[in-house]
């Protein structure tokens, strides 16, 4: 796809940005996080979820997985590659990447993660660490057991009917 076609902004863009800021604004009226997404297929809205980190004491609980995870239960796959996301906030790194496995080919976003840092929802130090070489970074990232370990993708190497991913 051109860059040029991506940046085509139409009113039905904007119809399902909408809803995805109506979640969000809901999830506050609720007690959750400021964040809402919404996944599109073929025009239509499939699955719409905001933020419920503090709802169900989840931290991987953000709009973007929750949404994610309702689109592929409903559609009965984990690959959603003809699929848009709309979602309130610039996603963070774990919702980036949930993304980006579940091959979502376009993302339009709201809010900048910069406008996020200035109401305390910063992800600026998880960009940082992943910068860092690995034995510089807060958290230790130790290896163990790799030889045992191997084994398993040993055995997946050799699956012949796996489903590859």
């Amino acid at each position: 796809m051109k860059q040029q076609e991506t940046n085509k902004i139409t009113e039905q863009d904007k119809m399902f940005m909408r809803e995805a800021i109506r979640l969000a604004d809901e999830s506050v009226k609720n007690g959750g996080g400021p964040f809402g997404a919404v996944i599109v297929k073929d025009g239509k809205i499939i699955a719409g979820r905001s933020n419920s980190v503090t709802i169900n004491n989840d931290p991987t609980a953000h709009a973007e997985v929750n949404t994610i995870r309702e689109a592929c239960r409903l559609l009965g796959t984990f690959d959603l590659s003809d699929c848009v996301i709309y979602t309130s906030c610039e996603p963070c790194p774990m919702c980036l990447g949930a993304i980006y496995w579940a091959r979502i080919g376009r993302i339009y976003y709201g809010n900048t993660r910069y406008d996020a840092r200035d109401i305390n929802f910063s992800d600026d130090f998880i960009y940082e660490e992943m910068e860092r070489p690995i034995p510089q970074r807060a958290v230790p990232l130790i290896p163990l057991l790799h030889e045992e370990a191997i084994h398993t993708f040993r055995l997946w190497t050799e699956k012949a009917d796996k489903t590859e991913y």
